[in-house]
């Protein structure tokens, strides 16, 4: 990441990244971001590295990892030793929860559909498939 200082606000930081000024401040609460330089007025200075972590940060969050495995990603990115092997474990066990997510997401989409080609759209709600699903006490 280029350590040179570009001094720029939060909010042309925010609009350059795409995020809000609160996400910014947030991450800066949480670890993820370093405590930026303050200007004489007090106000937040940003440099470079500021966009490229937070660049960093919204597409590790876009791939589905969470900001606890996202701020380990950004520790080992810098573990020049044993960073890229467990950089790839974290990235394969996130590949491996988000298959089963699938897998899920689809059993529950069958069942759905399932119900829906069942239910006719009219009648008494008593005899609506749907909701009968939903109320009985043995479907799990």
């Amino acid at each position: 990441m280029n350590a040179k200082h570009t001094s720029l606000t939060i909010g042309a930081v925010a609009k350059r990244v795409g995020v809000a000024i609160d996400t910014i401040r947030y991450y800066e609460r949480e670890g993820l971001l370093p405590e930026p330089v303050r200007r004489a007025s007090g106000y937040r200075s940003y440099g470079d590295s500021t966009i490229a972590q937070l660049r960093f940060i919204r597409r590790a969050k876009d791939l589905g990892f969470t900001l606890d495995e996202i701020r380990e990603l950004l520790t080992l990115s810098a573990d020049r030793q044993r960073g890229v092997k467990a950089v790839k474990q974290r990235a394969q066990q996130r590949l491996a929860a988000i298959e089963l997510r699938i897998t899920e997401l689809q059993r529950v989409r069958d069942g759905l559909a399932q119900l829906v080609e069942s239910c006719p759209g009219h009648g008494k709600p008593e005899e609506c498939p749907i909701l009968r699903a939903l109320s009985d006490e043995a479907v799990s």
